[in-house]
């Protein structure tokens, strides 16, 4: 028997290696696709005003501040779980007459603190995006935020 690998068996492991990876790499690519289409995704409660929200989510650049699902910047806190922090799956009108308060307040001027501008947003628009923020805190995250206050 021969003390070391010889081109023939070097170049066996390294396709049969290729190979496997490459077959690993596809099933948990299809497995991802297959999770995100039948488990994570709300497509029933994607309606036409949620989908405007995330319209006004864009225009105004709120993930230049805040994330979401973490994704965005960490400035200001995450919104991915804003509708429950509000009380909304308890009490979904005092959860939105919060959430629009709360937006329409800003900035607070609270000395040394981060303030978000004031944003002059439609009662549609704010409806809107109100209605996106619920719809994402029904999304499964896999627990995300790890801390409930985002």
């Amino acid at each position: 028997m021969a003390d070391g690998l010889n081109k023939s068996a070097a170049r066996n492991i390294f396709y049969g290696g290729s190979l496997f990876f490459f077959l690993l790499f596809a099933a948990l690519t299809a497995h991802s696709h297959w999770y995100m289409v039948n488990t994570s995704t709300d497509s029933e409660g994607l309606t036409d005003s949620v989908k405007h929200g995330k319209e006004v989510w864009e225009k105004n650049m709120c993930i230049n501040c805040h994330t979401i699902l973490g994704e965005g910047a960490y400035f200001a806190p995450e919104l991915g779980n804003v509708w429950e922090r509000y009380g909304g799956h308890a009490n979904p009108e005092a959860a939105r007459a919060g959430l629009e308060a709360w937006i329409r307040a800003q900035p607070l001027g609270s000395e040394g603190r981060r303030q978000m501008p004031a944003y002059d947003l439609s009662d549609a628009d704010m409806q809107a995006l109100i209605d996106f923020l619920e719809w994402t805190d029904g999304i499964d995250a896999q627990d995300w935020p790890p801390h409930p206050s985002g």
